[in-house]
């Protein structure tokens, strides 16, 4: 089982920054990729960001956030800025997991943490 703990959510005025973060903890091999999703109230979820060797971002966040990863912690980050009313949101942590003798990858997410951007 891996556990995934968001941290780093909260209420900031538009245009500042928040920086979260996702540990994962548990028993696995070893961890694929990592990203960040949010679902705002009455929409679906969405992709924001994932990371592997490389990053991919969703158009809507490109220049303002930033993905980064600690591969020794088994943490990702998610570094916003210039944040918008309409960033407003949950945001989930994912992450795809290998387990030794276990095939395709597993998907794990995070409890979800909620950002709020407003005035």
């Amino acid at each position: 089982q891996v556990h995934l703990v968001e941290s780093g959510g909260g209420l900031v005025q538009p245009g500042g920054s928040l920086r979260l973060s996702c540990a994962a903890s548990g028993s696995f091999f070893s961890i694929d990729n990592m990203g960040w999703y949010r679902q705002a109230p009455g929409k679906e979820r969405e992709l924001v960001a994932t990371i592997t060797t490389s990053t991919s971002y969703q158009d809507s966040v490109k220049g303002r956030f930033t993905i980064s990863r600690d591969n020794a912690k088994n943490t990702v980050y998610l570094q916003m800025n210039s944040l918008k009313p309409e960033d407003t949101a949950v945001y989930y942590c994912y992450a795809l997991v290998r387990h030794i003798g276990v095939l395709p990858p597993s998907g794990y997410w995070g409890q979800g943490i909620q950002v709020t951007v407003s005035s």
